[in-house]
């Protein structure tokens, strides 16, 4: 982990924060969905790197050591890919290979959909193809006790975070998010109150990594976090025509992970809907896969990401 360097670079208005290692022309842009944060590529980005790439990893706007322009900015999807564009002008990059997990994943389609002159391939976890505020698919109307569903409005996630320290909020969430099945409350209880607190990390999580996100989130705070995805996701981003089309894609899901299994995401994928807007779509399942399938299995997803740098790297 030391020989990953940081970096503050303005983009924007913003202290974006950079984590990089690796050098040359060839670059892998890491984008984190939540509770995650740049940490969460620790793993893949120095396998990349060892395999002759220049690994980027930010964390986003208003996100652990990048800020916000002011306290009342009220950021979007769009924020977050414009602030990538005006980072790959700022840093001479002109062309990446993005990897995103989860709604980071949401973010690394709507780069390649915005930009694709700037993106060589797209690889996606634990999320297939979706754009904010745009149907792709029919999927089900979500519960009202379900985190998705509670985050949105505002104040409540704050009331829940609220009370207790950030440590125990990231910990909670990752116990939460680590299961194979979308977890909803009574209207009596608030999402942070479905975990019990004596219920152990999972192995693969240490107490270090989870002092590292938390030390992270300190200093950021949720504000961002609670936008950016949740407040965000119902508002068009103004694509009219929601397709990578030429690019090639990798999507790794895991199929024990809670998002494959709920709100429809297995039937957008296997139906082969998913294709419709990813023609040059290649999936691969992970069995035992969870949400965080890359901290969980980080070998194997890394054999699988530099293997498919490598056959689409010119």
């Amino acid at each position: 982990m030391d020989e990953i360097q940081h970096t503050h670079v303005l983009v924007r208005g913003i202290k974006l924060h950079v984590a990089e290692i690796g050098s040359g022309d060839k670059v892998v842009l890491f984008l984190h969905g939540f509770p995650e944060i740049w940490y969460s590529w620790r793993y893949q980005m120095i396998a990349v790197a060892k395999a002759g790439y220049r690994a980027i990893s930010i964390d986003f706007r208003g996100y652990g050591l990048s800020v916000l322009t002011s306290e009342t900015e009220v950021v979007t999807f769009n924020d977050m890919v414009e602030d990538i564009f005006a980072l790959l002008e700022t840093l001479s990059i002109p062309k990446v290979f993005v990897i995103g997990k989860d709604w980071g994943a949401f973010t690394a389609y709507h780069l390649a959909v915005l930009h694709p002159e700037r993106v060589v391939a797209v690889v996606a976890l634990g999320m297939p193809f979706i754009l904010p505020g745009i149907r792709v698919y029919q999927f089900p109307r979500l519960p009202e006790g379900v985190y998705i569903s509670r985050w949105k409005e505002p104040g409540r996630a704050e009331a829940d975070f609220g009370r207790f320290d950030v440590k125990t909020v990231i910990r909670r969430i990752y116990i939460l998010f680590s299961e194979s099945e979308l977890r909803e409350a009574n209207e009596d209880m608030e999402i942070m109150d479905l975990v019990d607190p004596s219920t152990p990390l999972p192995p693969w999580f240490t107490e270090d990594d989870l002092i590292a996100y938390a030390t992270l989130y300190e200093k950021s705070g949720f504000r961002a976090a609670l936008q950016v995805p949740y407040r965000a996701m119902e508002a068009n981003c103004g694509i009219t025509d929601p397709k990578v089309e030429s690019l090639p894609v990798l999507l790794i899901m895991g199929l024990k992970d809670y998002v494959y299994n709920s709100v429809g995401i297995d039937e957008y994928i296997k139906s082969g809907k998913v294709k419709e807007f990813v023609p040059n779509l290649e999936i691969t399942f992970i069995e035992e896969g969870g949400h965080f399938v890359q901290e969980q299995f980080p070998d194997q997803v890394n054999q699988l990401i530099v293997s498919f740098l490598n056959q689409h790297c010119t």
